[in-house]
């Protein structure tokens, strides 16, 4: 799929991860200017460098998500650079061990002879699940925030936010995850229709399950093999496989397009291999 994004200005947060730093490309191959934020200014530069090597135009810059200020002076740079942001990609977030359990199901037995190290739902944190809602809603509003600014003012954009099929059905041990996601969904639908008047159309992608620096080790063993737990998501996904970086770039690139979806606005569109369609029967 080819769209024609040439002179658009693309902002992507999270784009030293392995999802989003494939989706900076995915963009600048189709022309975009890429601004890359990232947490890691080492892994902003490198995505970057990356697009540069391959004849596409990018700039890393460090940024935290959850502080206006750190995403002003990068709002700055990309200003002073290319130019205003025509789209943002909300891609920051992830999970945090204080916000999960160490089992799928609740048992009397762990209450009354509780376990070192054994993770129940009475034990979760409340700053490890404030970190996981902050990482995930305010990673995302807060950018939006900083760069929606010149899209409303210019009476044109798009943003895109990076939801998850745990939003639609949450997942066992990841009660924080799964409800901040189910935030990014409704949100979505929010600012859609808060940011309608001045032309700016808000959607979001929920990606199924994709291997990643930060479940990599949930879902596989360190020899290739699948864990349990791989075993059962793969079991539930009918395409029987996990997604890879480029399938999540027709999705990407339709709904950046203003030709090919200006009147697609407030949706939550699954990219996760049948995962949403099988009932587990």
């Amino acid at each position: 799929m080819a769209v024609d994004l040439t002179g658009k200005v693309a902002v992507v947060t999270g784009g030293g991860g392995i999802l989003c730093s494939a989706m900076a490309k995915a963009l600048a191959k189709q022309g975009a200017k890429v601004a890359i934020l990232d947490l890691k200014e080492e892994s902003a530069k490198a995505a970057a460098d990356e697009i540069n090597a391959a004849g596409g135009t990018a700039i890393g810059i460090a940024a935290n998500v959850l502080e206006k200020e750190s995403l002003e002076a990068a709002r700055a740079v990309v200003e002073e650079k290319f130019g205003v942001c025509d789209i943002l990609i909300n891609g920051a977030g992830g999970n945090h061990p204080k916000g999960t359990t160490s089992k799928e199901r609740l048992f009397k037995e762990d209450i009354l002879n509780p376990v070192e190290g054994c993770n129940t739902f009475f034990d979760l944190d409340p700053a490890g699940v404030g970190f996981v809602f902050n990482l995930n809603f305010l990673g995302t509003l807060l950018p939006s925030q900083v760069f929606c600014k010149g899209m409303a003012l210019r009476g044109q954009g798009t943003v895109i936010n990076i939801s998850s099929m745990n939003a639609f059905r949450p997942l066992t041990k990841i009660p924080a995850y799964s409800a901040a996601k189910a935030a990014i969904s409704n949100f979505t639908a929010w600012l859609a229709t808060h940011m309608s008047e001045v032309g700016i159309r808000v959607n979001a992608i929920a990606p199924g399950f994709f291997l990643t620096n930060q479940n990599r080790t949930l879902l596989t063993n360190p020899d290739g093999s699948l864990t349990p737990r791989g075993n059962t998501i793969l079991s539930h996904t009918p395409m029987g496989r996990f997604g890879t970086p480029e399938d999540l770039f027709g999705t990407l690139l339709w709904l950046v397009d203003d030709e090919a979806s200006g009147f697609v606005n407030g949706i939550v569109v699954p990219v996760d291999g049948g995962f949403a369609a099988f009932s587990g029967v």
